[in-house]
């Protein structure tokens, strides 16, 4: 550093120096020469709450920089944040956790309002000091960026900890040296005092134990600490138990999320029916309780996969904001260490899936529009073929239909689509007489299984004789293996790339590639019996089949089923009604989850016991429904036509 980077400081004159040999006879005693005064400004720094008390950190940190200064040197500011030093430079500096402790020291600001100030032309210091040159900053980069901004401006940065010199006779050398070794040997500890705590906790994950509250539904079962010394303070590990109330309120919070499909806020509805069989969790802040379920602890149970009984880390980035990590970087311990509340299958089969369409509305209630009267018994189920919208319910002339009538001219004559109608009408009662021969025949009735088998057999196996169905099926592998390589040459063929040589290359090196695998795929054919590649072709339909036998019959009729009830069997087999206005079909599908049969089955029996213990009917007379919809429209009433709309009627009519 030169004498123009001191320019700023203030200067004491002192008188001309007069040669010793002018008086030889004399003893001239020494001038003392005035110290040089330099303003200060003190740079503190100390980590969250968790990791260091700053009540004690700073002040020790001040005292001792204090104690290193040379002669003259005043602090005239004091700089000092509460957080990690690790954050990025433009974050520094700017949070409100020195707020919360009682500091016996006056601020000036931050790290951000120190290098602000130094930029200035007025500002009251001369040289910065802190402790330790960890103090500035944990990560090596930050530190020396600091330094050098500071340095541009002609301040000098100086540790309590490392000598300091006086302007004009410091050597930058060794001194560089040192502070740049100390600086790595800094951001090394951190990174290696993080790994060791990151290995830390992966191993405390695998063996099962518990980190941090345990989740609703579970209890903590508390073992002393293996460690005598914290033993001996009372700390404890702990692994999870089921809660023998809460326990059970998880498992029906993800049998509505997967089963009927509600929403959060739905089954959160739900349970704020009776807090005495499920009650709300209560959170670790008393404060912030708000006495109910809502949509928000809803989703974080469904979100937790400590409920699959494996124990799992890393979900949350905490120094991030608690923001939550991608599944990809959790931990999870390798095999279940406690008691799970629901199965691995029900839990991925909670997870949200965009754009899936099914109904999220709490069964029973109505739209919250102001002018909805009415529940539909096949609302959220219908879709139109052309558009893929889902018809809304209609109750006109009394009778119900189910329409999609686009809202803007855009929508019914859109560019890249066939031109939609202006409203689409289907009979309600069709509609729904259509839904309950399809369960009866095709999910509930005796000969569900045939009905499935035929729909599930390929198209070229109905024409074959049962003797020559397995040379049949191989067959046809061989003469589609034969059409794909017959297709590879066709297009070599048909290609030009207009002298692109290079291109030419790489097209025919991934064309030869292509009928290489091709030729090895057919020699496998050829060479292995006709009954492996038949059995191969049959597994599907045999899996499928195998399915539809874990579902129990209907013990009654789903026309008797109240509206509820219905709905909640509609949503268990993912129901899809598609109606096509331009060939008047209609097209149902319904879908059996292999990891879900089980509870579907479930469904299925506890319909069948609730309405043979009722068989008058008084479940849905005495259930808190709206009005249950008509569904008696006269047999003249066409069921895919739009009814006449006089326009002297009231819109009620």
């Amino acid at each position: 550093m030169t004498d123009a980077d001191y320019s700023g400081w203030p200067r004491v004159h002192t008188p001309p120096h007069r040669p010793w040999s002018a008086q030889p006879q004399e003893i001239v005693p020494p001038i003392e020469q005035a110290p040089v005064v330099v303003p200060v400004a003190w740079l503190g720094r100390t980590s969250d709450e968790d990791a260091q008390d700053p009540t004690l950190s700073l002040p020790r940190q001040l005292r001792n920089a204090r104690a290193a200064m040379p002669a003259g040197w005043v602090i005239v500011a004091h700089f000092y944040d509460v957080e990690s030093g690790r954050k990025d430079l433009a974050a520094r500096g700017r949070g409100k956790a020195h707020e919360r402790f009682n500091i016996n020291i006056p601020r000036d600001g931050g790290i951000a309002d120190l290098l602000t100030e130094a930029e200035s032309p007025k500002r009251r210091f001369a040289a910065v000091i802190c402790e330790s040159i960890e103090r500035v900053a944990r990560r090596t980069y930050f530190g020396t960026k600091i330094e050098y901004e500071l340095e541009r401006n002609g301040i000098a940065l100086c540790a309590a900890d490392e000598p300091i010199t006086m302007p004009g006779k410091a050597k930058k050398a060794t001194p560089t040296l040192t502070r740049r070794v100390k600086q790595a040997v800094s951001e090394w500890y951190v990174l290696q005092m993080l790994e060791l705590s990151w290995d830390g906790f992966c191993e405390h994950t695998r063996q099962g134990w518990n980190i941090g509250k345990p989740p609703y539904g579970y209890l903590a079962d508390k073992v002393p600490h293996p460690v005598p010394a914290r033993r001996a303070e009372g700390r404890t590990k702990h692994r999870l138990v089921p809660d023998p109330q809460c326990g059970a309120v998880v498992t029906e919070i993800f049998r509505l999320r997967v089963v009927h499909g509600l929403s959060h806020r739905a089954i959160a509805n739900r349970l704020d029916r009776d807090h005495a069989v499920y009650p709300p969790p209560a959170p670790i802040r008393t404060d912030t309780a708000v006495g109910r379920w809502t949509g928000s602890a809803v989703r974080g149970i469904l979100e937790n996969p400590k409920y699959t009984g494996y124990q799992v880390w890393n979900r949350r980035a905490r120094k991030k904001g608690n923001k939550n990590n991608p599944p990809s970087e959790w931990i999870w311990s390798p095999q279940p260490t406690h008691e799970p509340l629901v199965s691995r299958e029900m839990f991925d089969a909670a997870l949200p899936v965009p754009g899936n369409g099914r109904p999220t509305r709490d069964h029973g209630t109505l739209h919250s529009h102001p002018a909805t009267q009415r529940s539909y018994l096949l609302r959220s189920y219908v879709r139109c073929e052309i558009c893929g919208r889902r018809m809304f319910g209609k109750f006109s002339k009394g009778r119900e239909y189910y329409c999609c009538q686009p809202k803007t001219r855009e929508e019914v004559e859109g560019p890249g689509h066939e031109p939609h109608p202006t409203a689409v009408w289907i009979s309600g009662k069709a509609l729904t007489d259509l839904v309950h021969t399809f369960f009866a025949e095709r999910i509930f009735g005796p000969d569900r299984h045939k009905l499935l088998a035929a729909e599930l057999r390929p198209p070229e196996a109905h024409a074959v004789a049962p003797n020559q169905g397995k040379e049949e099926v191989l067959r046809q592998a061989i003469a589609d293996n034969d059409r794909r390589q017959q297709a590879l040459f066709s297009q070599l063929s048909d290609c030009d790339f207009d002298g692109d040589l290079e291109l030419a290359a790489r097209f025919r090196a991934g064309v030869r590639n292509s009928f290489k695998e091709l030729d090895a795929a057919g020699q496998k054919l050829r060479a292995q019996p006709a009954e492996v590649v038949a059995e191969r072709a049959g597994d599907d339909t045999a899996q499928d089949l195998d399915v539809l036998r874990y579902i129990p019959l209907l013990r009654t009729r789903l026309p008797d089923v109240p509206e509820d009830l219905q709905r909640e069997l509609y949503d268990a087999f993912r129901l899809v009604v598609r109606y096509d206005r331009r060939c008047r079909e209609v097209t149902l599908q319904a879908t059996i989850p292999a990891r879900l049969a089980g509870e579907v089955a479930h469904l299925v029996e506890q319909v069948s016991s609730m309405c043979l213990a009722d068989p008058d009917g008084k479940l849905a007379a005495e259930a808190d429904q709206p009005e249950p919809c008509s569904h008696s429209a006269p047999a003249d009433q066409p069921s895919c036509e739009r009814p006449r709309q006089d326009s002297n009627l009231r819109p009620s009519a």
